[in-house]
């Protein structure tokens, strides 16, 4: 949800974007990146902030990245739409957390074919899917796509996508930021808490304080920490 930007969204935008640019069939001139916003996150709260989402690109733009709000809550209709203009290879970038998502069934239950459908459609396209790992927050272990559990009826089918080549681990993360979280910072932010300014690039704190973001109270000097 980029809310706010924070050092991981990076690290898996750096790391996705090495990986994909590795591949035979991408060329690196010929290649758009876009940051994409789901207005479904942003209905959380019961409504829509435009305020808010508006905030959230200019962030991500303030870092030089193209920003695309869509209305697809499914990664499979973001997957059908870029392939309205391309049909070239695409990749997505996203955390372990994100494609548990991606194998539950209540997400399809619109779906004449259900699940099955949804991966199929993700699946005859020329994509790659680029998963950033999750530290568990109880545990401390460390989620890849290789020991990810997911429900006992996908089991088959996840194993289907993932040994068919669909499905990159990103394994050059930074394990140092591992426990950043947008919403943690967004607590930091509004109990005035020392120290969210290390978890989000360079530059953005400075942002968040000058334009009073997220909860950030006005009139305080911009430049502390």
């Amino acid at each position: 949800s980029f809310r706010p930007v924070t050092k991981v969204n990076m690290d898996i935008y750096e790391n996705a974007k090495k990986l994909f640019f590795a591949e035979n069939k991408v060329e690196e001139d010929n290649t758009n990146i876009i940051f994409e916003i789901t207005l479904a996150n942003l209905r959380s709260e019961g409504k829509i902030n435009e305020r808010d989402f508006l905030d959230r690109a200019e962030l991500l733009c303030s870092l030089g990245q193209n920003v695309m709000i869509s209305n697809f809550q499914e990664y499979y209709k973001l997957v059908e739409y870029f392939s309205e203009f391309s049909k070239m290879r695409m990749g997505l970038a996203l955390g372990v957390e994100s494609l548990i998502n991606i194998f539950d069934e209540k997400y399809y239950r619109k779906l004449s074919g259900g699940i099955l459908e949804a991966i199929g459609k993700m699946y005859f396209k020329d994509l790659k899917i680029y998963a950033y790992p999750l530290k568990d927050r109880n545990t401390g272990k460390i989620v890849t796509s290789e020991n990810l559990i997911v429900h006992p009826r996908m089991k088959e089918l996840y194993k289907f996508f993932k040994n068919n080549g669909k499905l990159i681990d990103i394994k050059n993360y930074d394990p140092n930021i591992l426990t950043v979280f947008s919403t943690t910072i967004l607590d930091m932010i509004a109990k005035s808490k020392k120290g969210w300014e290390e978890m989000v690039p360079e530059g953005i704190s400075d942002l968040i304080k000058t334009k009073s973001l997220f909860g950030y109270p006005k009139g305080r000097n911009s430049l502390k920490k």
